[in-house]
């Protein structure tokens, strides 16, 4: 086989007893490439299989498939492998590479992945987008046969220091690799190979234009922060194009009238209850968390709602018109938010127009609000994630808000 040489920063992968590699960095830095190859060399060993991951199939598709396609061509070995939808087999072992989403196509299933047998390797493709702990959790379980080496390979480039995998690897286990004079963040953890490369290599053989590494170095110039970032694969603090930057800690001024909004999730996603109080005079409102769980049936939010709203209102999510009037006919003082189409908009214009003081204690929205970014800031679309007590504090505003200023509103939109 030709194709590329596997970089010593990745030798690793072959030399490494650990079950778990973890392979960060910035544009440009060949994981996924040196990872296609790698996967398709594994399949002349006997007994293997592979399975490779996007957060979705529809992502995996445009993505993994194609590039794998490519490194094959690379190396030169398409005619070792019959492909049969999203199985590439090799013809001379019988080992095989599965492409999958971790969710399909609709978004709103997880894909069937906890019961593959054969499984000796997973690829987590981009594990930026790949959100779910319970998921992960389930399917990493699976990679369990005995004949051959397991590995668990996640390659992401940074994010925010509030995804699961920092806290789960590098959170309590920092370490720190020196790259064009800055100290970059790399995972110490004693059961985790860290990778951590940068376009560097991939400028040393050759393989980027000589434009690309201009357009590289005048941001190296001009904005260190993004160079850091997004070329040296550097952790953030809050996410790139947060949409409140209008917030501090401080304690809740208990001299305020009070509402509380509500959101409700289940198995994936929390049900969550927010405190919240407004001073027009000083252009501030007040927020504290009081529930952020997962899991929560109704009777369990009967009792927590009445433990921490007491008599108090509550706007609910209007979405769960049935989950609402059950609750009220156990006493608790609730009702559906008023929803429309630019509610989302709307609310945060209202949030915009404040200044949010937000209590220590409150930890999920506080990783909520460094996370909850725009997906299209154009057009004012957010992203759907990081959001679970932000729209319960946007229910609540309905109440107690009228319209947002027309300033606010226009950036907005």
């Amino acid at each position: 086989m030709g194709g590329i040489k596997i970089h010593k920063a990745y030798q690793p992968l072959i030399t490494s007893d650990k079950r778990y590699f973890f392979l960060t960095g910035g544009r440009a830095s060949l994981k996924s490439t040196t990872i296609h190859d790698f996967a398709s060399r594994l399949t002349y060993e006997r007994g293997h299989g592979v399975l490779v991951t996007r957060y979705t199939m529809a992502s995996a598709e445009k993505s993994i498939i194609p590039e794998f396609k490519s490194s094959i061509s690379l190396n030169g070995s398409e005619g070792d492998f019959h492909k049969a939808g999203n199985v590439f087999t090799n013809k001379h072992t019988g080992s095989f590479i599965l492409f999958s989403g971790i969710k399909t196509n609709s978004g709103d299933q997880t894909a069937n992945l906890k019961s593959l047998h054969g499984i000796t390797t997973w690829i987590i493709d981009e594990g930026e987008d790949f959100n779910d702990e319970r998921t992960f959790d389930d399917i990493d379980d699976s990679i369990r046969g005995s004949n051959n080496k397991n590995r668990v390979i996640w390659i992401q480039n940074p994010t925010t220091k509030e995804h699961f995998i920092y806290k789960r690897w590098v959170e309590n286990h920092v370490g720190y690799k020196e790259i064009d004079g800055e100290q970059v963040v790399i995972s110490k953890h004693p059961d985790v190979e860290p990778i951590h490369t940068t376009y560097h290599i991939a400028e040393q053989l050759g393989y980027l234009s000589k434009s690309f590494l201009n357009k590289v170095n005048r941001i190296k110039k001009e904005n260190p922060t993004t160079y850091k970032h997004k070329y040296l694969g550097g952790w953030l603090d809050k996410a790139e194009g947060v949409i409140f930057k209008n917030w501090k800690l401080g304690d809740f001024d208990k001299t305020l009238p009070v509402i509380y909004g509500q959101d409700y999730g289940f198995a994936n996603d929390p049900s969550t209850l927010v405190k919240v109080a407004v001073d027009r005079k000083k252009n501030k409102i007040f927020l504290d968390e009081c529930i952020y769980k997962q899991h929560l049936t109704t009777s369990d939010l009967v009792v927590l709602n009445k433990k921490y709203a007491g008599n108090n209102l509550i706007i609910g999510d209007s979405a769960e018109p049935r989950l609402i009037e059950e609750m009220k006919r156990e006493g608790v003082n609730i009702k559906p938010s008023e929803k429309g189409a630019d509610s989302i908009r709307i609310g945060i214009a209202r949030m915009l127009d404040f200044e949010l003081i937000v209590t220590p204690d409150s930890t999920n929205l506080i990783k909520e609000l460094n996370n909850y970014a725009w997906n299209d800031r154009k057009s004012g679309v957010p992203i759907d994630n990081h959001n679970h007590i932000i729209d319960a504090v946007r229910y609540s505003l309905e109440k107690l808000i009228g319209k947002p200023t027309k300033k606010i509103y226009a950036k907005v939109y």
